[in-house]
């Protein structure tokens, strides 16, 4: 079974900045979107940013002009460059990847990044 496996998550002060990895166990055929979403305590998954094979990108209006998403496709790779990092970016970051006429969904066990004030 295919699994995404997602590292770079941890403690960080407001103002650091974190990378987080995201690659698959083995080769997924087509992958189209990756992207990273998060949840916090108490609150519902919400999308932090995607990009599509061609590289197009979509992010969270709250992490625009600080995140930024990569992608490696000869890898089924994808990364999150995340600076300038603050409390309210605290949550348990998944790794999310869509691959096939059907848009499959594979999803990580998710990375912990806290952000201390």
């Amino acid at each position: 079974q295919v699994q995404l496996v997602e590292s770079g998550g941890g403690l960080v002060r407001a103002g650091g900045s974190l990378r987080l990895s995201c690659a698959a166990s083995r080769k997924i055929f087509r992958i189209n979107v990756m992207g990273w979403y998060r949840q916090a305590p108490g609150n519902q998954r919400e999308l932090v940013a995607t990009i599509t094979r061609d590289g197009t990108t979509n992010y969270a209006d709250s992490v625009k002009g600080r995140f930024v998403i990569s992608r490696d496709n000869a890898k089924d790779t994808v990364y999150l460059q995340m600076n300038s990092l603050k409390p309210e970016d605290t949550a348990l970051y998944y790794c999310n990847a869509q691959a096939g006429v059907s848009s499959r969904d594979y999803w990580g066990q998710g990375t912990q990044v806290t952000v201390s004030s």
